[in-house]
């Protein structure tokens, strides 16, 4: 039994000293393993927050604000529709009571008066109906009437031969296939003679209430000059502008328009430095930026001279507006 025993611890001895280097081994190799790990864990987080700060959006400045808006060029399709809008907007505030600026008491009235009204100013027109509608006050008297004594009396407005032809043309057609009214729909409307889209839409929009777009000078000027289209024939005009806005806008829109380039964004010298919607247009600095100068260029009520009617609505009065002058009084 002793013997036995005695080999046996030989022998396990020499298997330890032979299995000892590679227990050192596989201990260094764990140890190694693991400083790798807690490296790897140390090094993770700055990984992930230099990822992040590569993936965060940078953030630009704030753009400083200018007094008036840069070229729209590149100006996408919503970002268009927002600006006109917003133009809008701020020409309904300036101009509260913006109404068209034709006297008239019925739609006939209206139409004669918007057919004179091509080629000379509201006021001038507004000036000589008076005498033309207390002599014919209906279509059915204007349609028989002499086109010398018509004549006459347009005398005032300019082209008073053509626009004569016109309206007692237009005059015979509503006696002979409207029963002597004045129809509420753009297809009859633009048959008549000397009627075109333009006169129409204000007809419907003021005296039927229905909503179009009165696409005048002022309006076409007005409109490119806001970079709304770069049309110019005025249909073309009217879809585009029209898309931008709800069908109930177009009848006042118009007004906002044509009364803002009566008063300041004129023709040949626009009043920039006193237009409140600057900040919106693209065409900024086209006109007058000093303030005080541009001032001096408004025209109507906005520089304190009366606006177009004779016969102005009350609205128009209690804001402080004033009537017109009769014809003859200076």
């Amino acid at each position: 039994m002793g013997e036995q025993s005695s080999g046996g611890s030989s022998k396990s001895g020499k298997a330890d000293e032979k299995d000892a280097p590679a227990g050192r081994a596989a201990a260094a190799k764990k140890a190694v393993t693991a400083k790798k790990a807690e490296a790897a864990g140390k090094a993770a987080p700055a990984k992930r927050a230099a990822s992040a700060r590569k993936a965060a959006p940078v953030k630009k400045a704030a753009p400083v604000k200018k007094t008036a808006a840069k070229s729209p060029a590149g100006e996408s399709r919503t970002a268009l529709v927002r600006r006109a809008r917003r133009i809008n907007r701020e020409l309904a505030e300036v101009y509260p009571y913006a109404h068209p600026e034709l006297d008239f008491d019925d739609p006939f009235q209206l139409l004669v008066a918007t057919v004179l009204s091509a080629q000379t100013t509201d006021l001038r027109v507004n000036q000589t109906t008076p005498a033309l509608f207390a002599e014919y006050p209906t279509p059915e008297d204007l349609a028989v009437a002499d086109p010398e004594k018509v004549e006459e009396i347009l005398r005032p407005c300019g082209f008073f031969r053509a626009k004569t032809r016109s309206v007692i043309g237009l005059s015979k057609a509503l006696a002979e296939d409207f029963g002597g009214e004045v129809p509420g729909r753009l297809e009859d409307l633009v048959k008549l003679p000397g009627v075109g889209r333009k006169t129409a839409f204000v007809v419907l929009g003021n005296a039927f209430g229905r909503p179009g777009i009165t696409v005048d000078t002022h309006f076409q000027r007005l409109v490119r000059r806001w970079q709304w289209t770069g049309e110019t024939d005025p249909d073309k005009i009217e879809a585009a502008v029209g898309a931008l806005f709800p069908k109930s806008d177009w009848t006042d829109l118009s007004h906002h328009v044509i009364w803002h380039g009566r008063r300041i964004c004129h023709a040949r010298r626009p009043a920039c430095g006193a237009c409140p919607i600057a900040p919106l247009c693209p065409a900024y600095g086209e006109g007058e930026t000093d303030p005080e100068k541009a001032r001096k260029l408004l025209k109507y009520e906005k520089g304190g001279l009366p606006g177009q009617r004779l016969k102005p609505p009350r609205a128009y009065l209690d804001a402080g507006g004033r009537p017109a002058p009769p014809l003859g009084s200076g």
